[in-house]
């Protein structure tokens, strides 16, 4: 993992936990301040969703595979999960608290190892994005961990649709 990587993923998982400890040092969130993190988690989520979309119709052969798309692609994909994301996992903006989430309450427990996850995502996507502008093979090499990476966080903390 290349010192930015390891750099970017201790922030998203610092700022995860500094969201719950200012979110206990202030009380419980109002119901404005739960929608407006839930709203705001679902929008970077569709940013995710929609470059990797694009990265993986090519990795299927669903799309003619284009460098240049690829590497945007992959580069969108580094600079959303680079953002300083604490304001949208806000403690007690779950399931338990809010009907419009999927995010289960066992992101913000204690134990939770979300910063861990956090930190793979961000390893699978700097190869990603080293990766993607090189060829179809590189890229199909480098989509899978990404993916790994995403349905692990997904696996445990977002509720199914069952």
């Amino acid at each position: 993992m290349s010192m930015s990587s390891k750099i970017m993923a201790g922030a998203l998982g610092l700022s995860v936990f500094a969201g719950a400890a200012i979110g206990a040092s202030h009380g419980a969130p109002s119901d404005d301040q739960i929608k407006s993190a839930i709203k705001g988690r679902q929008a970077i989520m569709q940013l995710y969703a929609y470059n990797i979309g694009t990265l993986a119709a090519m990795a299927k052969g669903e799309r003619e595979y284009d460098a240049a798309a690829a590497k945007a692609a992959a580069d969108n994909l580094a600079a959303v999960n680079g953002l300083k994301m604490d304001g949208v996992w806000l403690p007690g903006s779950g399931t338990a608290s809010a009907k419009n989430t999927r995010a289960l309450p066992a992101i913000w427990e204690s134990g939770s190892d979300i910063g861990k996850r956090a930190a793979a995502l961000t390893e699978a996507i700097a190869g990603l994005q080293a990766a993607a502008g090189t060829d179809l093979a590189a890229l199909r090499g480098a989509i899978g961990p990404v993916g790994k990476a995403c349905g692990a966080c997904h696996e445990d903390f977002r509720q199914s649709d069952d």
